[in-house]
């Protein structure tokens, strides 16, 4: 199965980056939570002033439904989270009220990512501003992920026959976990997570291809592991998509991360990341992952390389009109 790159625009005029956003990604949480929930509504505030969203260019999702959700996760936790019942012990586990607001938040996010990889597949490349909820398993939530976004696409594009195989390049400072456990052993999905070995989760899980890097790690040693890692994982293929999550975690700010990546050093990951897999043939779909950062508007900013790195990337090609 292939795919062709970005077609070009009307009188060869570049193509804007198709985003997904729905300000329901941002509810609210009891004051003084430690997870930074604001960020998502400043991140699509930052791409506005940047010109870089537009209603033109933004898509809106609908909330992922049961039916999908339950191809990677049991229905008794499903059901949970659709009841606002999750017991106290999943609860703790994920770290976040699974009220009505954070509930519905996880629905759109699931359905942002879909949302995004469907667009991918007919543009090239997508962005959500949300999802890359890797500790999500099967029967429970964890480490702030309730469903996880990623794992829900692959199954719904599978289930249509809109793919086949996909590739999940996860390079946020955490291990992806629960996706690593979903698909474990399953070889229609290839999941490379480059980490902080020291990092959450302390038991880490099996992937195909997973990179401990030692705290500290700054912008040259992480470059250098990943460029062979990520060559590895294409080597794998053929595959007919790939997601990416962008963590910001790596950043030597971030309260949660132990790595110490710079704003230029996450700016250059992006660009490796996405040029490799753009000039492999692979539709890619974006999603931010982790960032944790009392200056949320910077964090927000920080985010917002992803899209601004995509947006140049599909401009460049779609102006070539290749």
């Amino acid at each position: 199965m292939a795919f062709s790159a970005e077609p070009p625009g009307k009188e060869g005029k570049p193509i804007p980056l198709p985003l997904v956003h729905h300000q329901g990604y941002a509810p609210d949480l009891p004051a003084g939570h430690r997870f930074p929930m604001a960020k998502f509504a400043l991140l699509f505030a930052r791409l506005q002033a940047e010109g870089l969203a537009a209603p033109a260019n933004t898509h809106v999702p609908a909330p992922i439904p049961r039916d999908a959700l339950l191809r990677v996760h049991d229905a008794a936790y499903v059901d949970a989270v659709l009841a606002r019942a999750v017991p106290p012990a999943i609860e703790r586990r994920i770290g976040l009220p699974v009220d009505d607001g954070v509930a519905r938040r996880a629905l759109l996010a699931g359905g942002g990512t879909l949302l995004a990889a469907r667009l991918a597949l007919r543009h090239g490349l997508a962005c959500n501003t949300a999802g890359g909820s890797h500790h999500a398993r099967a029967d429970s939530g964890a480490g702030f992920c309730i469903f996880n976004d990623v794992a829900v696409a692959v199954r719904a594009l599978q289930a249509e026959g809109l793919i086949r195989r996909a590739l999940i390049v996860d390079l946020d400072v955490h291990q992806g976990d629960g996706t690593a456990a979903i698909f474990r052993g399953d070889s229609s999905v290839f999941t490379l997570s480059v980490h902080c070995g020291a990092n959450f989760p302390v038991r880490k899980e099996a992937g195909d291809l997973d990179i401990d890097l030692p705290a500290g790690t700054g912008d040259a040693d992480y470059l250098a592991a990943l460029a062979p890692a990520l060559a590895r994982a294409l080597a794998a293929g053929p595959y007919d998509l790939a997601f990416y999550n962008a963590g910001v975690d790596v950043h030597a700010d971030d309260r949660l991360g132990l790595l110490a990546l710079s704003d230029e050093g996450i700016a250059a990951r992006d660009r490796h990341v996405l040029a490799a897999l753009r000039e492999s043939g692979l539709p890619v779909a974006g999603v931010i992952g982790g960032g944790y950062m009392d200056d949320v508007a910077a964090l927000a900013g920080r985010h917002a390389i992803l899209h601004r790195t995509a947006a140049a990337l599909i401009s460049r090609r779609s102006a070539a009109g290749s």
